[in-house]
């Protein structure tokens, strides 16, 4: 199975009695819902509803494991810290933090946690955290698989405090729970959900060339719709506004990365269709 190490991550460890009823009234995923064995996507939210922190959560024996980016680590350290108060509440930030990404095959690593998102688009995916050897895999083949399922990460497809979480699917992909309590964010993508005012979607992008670098503006008759995430020469990932993208498609107008001709693809996995392709069918 190929394997990929990451050096760009980190983990926080949040353990004690109140551990999870702590995460479980601050971040979007429904920790009772997170099996053993498995780890799935979060966030913390600005109270505007907006991705403030993100991370992979999973269980830890009787501690809740944080995996998160380098660059974000210490500031959602903090924000927790303030977050705990007198809670039985113990934070600890992990190191070494090796973090591992095994793929392509069905068996199973020992000792690994199913990666819930890829899991969702079909394809296994395991993380382990801990040390591993002959790690052949690169960067560019993660980025590959990702760019086939749809899945967005933070810095190379959004920035943080742009997105909201239905913008990189993770109302779809196990990272947010409608159906327990409060947290922060979480009246405003509620409101979302149940008026069905996401525009904002992941979108595997084709170019009929290679395309421009990532941050690259997608535009349609000259008006941006989006940008450019992680590109794998004629592949990219993208958010886009699908309700502009879909009347471009009705009508066959261009969609331009830069000047590359592109073609837009929601991941199938999702269910989702451009608004204007999906009023069409009904019609």
């Amino acid at each position: 199975m190929p394997k990929l190490c990451l050096d760009d991550r980190a983990i926080i460890s949040v353990s004690g009695t109140d551990a999870g009823t702590l995460l479980q009234s601050l971040v979007t995923t429904d920790i009772g819902a997170l099996a053993e064995d498995e780890v799935r996507p979060g966030a913390l939210l600005t109270p505007q509803g907006k991705i403030f922190f993100d991370f992979l959560i999973s269980r830890d024996g009787e501690a809740l494991r944080l995996e998160t980016s380098l660059d974000q680590v210490e500031a959602l350290l903090k924000r927790l810290t303030m977050y705990k108060l007198r809670s039985a509440v113990e934070l600890s930030l992990l190191t070494p933090a090796p973090v591992a990404v095994v793929f392509g095959e069905e068996d199973r690593p020992e000792g690994s946690y199913r990666d819930h998102r890829f899991e969702r688009a079909g394809l296994p995916v395991f993380r382990l955290y801990h040390a591993i050897a002959d790690a052949e895999a690169s960067i560019a083949d993660y980025d590959r698989l990702r760019i086939a399922a749809g899945i967005a990460v933070v810095n190379r497809d959004y920035a943080l405090q742009d997105a909201f979480p239905h913008d990189v699917l993770m109302d779809l992909n196990g990272g947010l729970s409608f159906r327990k309590g409060c947290y922060v964010g979480q009246e405003v993508v509620s409101r979302m959900q149940h008026r069905g005012t996401a525009r904002r979607r992941v979108v595997i992008v084709s170019g009929e060339a290679p395309l421009p670098p990532t941050g690259t503006s997608l535009t349609i008759n000259g008006r941006p719709i989006g940008a450019l995430g992680t590109v794998q020469d004629k592949a990219a990932l993208a958010i886009v506004r699908i309700d502009k993208a879909g009347e471009a498609i009705a009508k066959s107008d261009p969609i331009l990365a830069g000047d590359v001709p592109v073609t837009l693809t929601l991941p199938g996995w999702t269910g989702l269709a451009f608004p204007a392709e999906a009023d069409e069918a009904s019609a």
